[in-house]
């Protein structure tokens, strides 16, 4: 069976196809990436109409991309820069009628708990206790726990995109608007830190997402030519060196240095400064980067069930001779994933 992920975030609409088998690991065959650039949209959740024929028009491509590539079925969520925006419904119609699938909605805790669920699966039981942080575009995950489920998943409204244009309005941004996003990330961490501290220390701490994979990259780490199975650690302290130097040069200066990408270069100050303030807080002073995340997870989870009931509502895709015919399954008639 080939199934495919197409997680729709705020810098791009990422379709991961992987072929199948009860027991085998999720590894993908082919990937494709299409632009969205919500990141660029306006703080109070307003998407303008040219941002949401954007992102409509990378989810058309993608679903076009996973026909070509002879997906069986699909799998499409949105992440939090569509589930937050204030017309969110408006952008997941006009994705539908455009590509003819229909986006799910993960809330911050789903995504929590999926991402926690891959990279357990990942590192397995003999990591023990496993604090997990992922940064995304719009919203930070903490999750905690020791067996496949967690015991405890938290989603912050910290993302990398969000900070950025919270607060880091000025290209270069000025120290006193750096100052603000440590400052308003440790007040946010403060809420639930005692929380955290009350569960127990962890024996293994790992973070995904490229908020953190790219400052590592930056910093030395393996590229990603040489495989998943390469160990990559972010240091803190390598991290304290390198940004003042990333928040004194403009975005497509910073696009230039290795392992920033130019779609991320503009947000990549505050994702960093987000993971310090983190790692900081909980007194961690370096991280793993988990080659698996939510994408992993959700078909993880899908193949877990294979011969059960699947839990997520996949969509299949059906091909006729000479033309495509996308079959549509509600996501409103599908139960949410736990």
């Amino acid at each position: 069976m080939r199934l495919a992920v197409l997680d729709i975030g705020s810098n791009s609409a990422q379709l991961q196809v992987v072929d199948v088998s009860a027991g085998a690991p999720p590894l993908p065959a082919h990937a494709v990436k299409e632009p969205t650039l919500l990141a660029e949209e306006l703080p109070d959740g307003t998407l303008s109409e040219t941002g949401v024929e954007r992102v409509a028009a990378a989810v058309t491509r993608s679903v076009d991309a996973a026909v070509r590539l002879g997906v069986d079925h699909l799998y499409p969520f949105v992440t939090a820069a569509v589930r937050d925006a204030a017309i969110r419904e408006d952008v997941i119609d006009r994705i539908q009628a455009d590509s003819g699938i229909r986006p799910q909605f993960l809330s911050g805790e789903e995504e929590a708990r999926l991402t926690y669920f891959a990279a357990r699966r990942w590192y397995g039981w003999s990591a023990g206790r496993l604090l997990l942080i992922d940064i995304g575009g719009g919203s930070m995950e903490l999750v905690l726990g020791r067996d496949e489920q967690p015991e405890l998943a938290i989603s912050l409204p910290l993302g990398a995109g969000r900070l950025t244009r919270e607060f880091l309005t000025a290209d270069p941004p000025t120290r006193a608007q750096l100052k603000a996003v440590r400052r308003h990330v440790r007040d946010t961490l403060s809420e639930v830190l005692d929380r955290l501290r009350w569960e127990g220390p962890p024996r293994r701490v790992v973070a995904t997402s490229k908020t953190f994979k790219q400052p590592a990259r930056l910093t030395g780490t393996s590229p990603q030519r040489k495989g998943p199975f390469v160990t990559r650690e972010l240091a803190v302290a390598d991290l304290r060196k390198w940004l003042p130097r990333l928040a004194r040069v403009p975005a497509a200066e910073r696009a230039g240095l290795r392992g920033i990408s130019r779609p991320r270069a503009r947000q990549v100050v505050a994702g960093a400064l987000a993971a310090e303030a983190t790692l900081s807080a909980l007194d961690v002073p370096r991280v793993e980067i988990c080659p698996w995340a939510l994408r992993e997870g959700i078909l993880l989870r899908h193949l877990e069930r294979v011969v059960d009931k699947p839990e997520l509502p996949l969509q299949p895709l059906t091909r006729h001779p000479g033309a495509v015919v996308r079959q549509l399954r509600s996501v409103e008639e599908q139960p949410a994933p736990s």
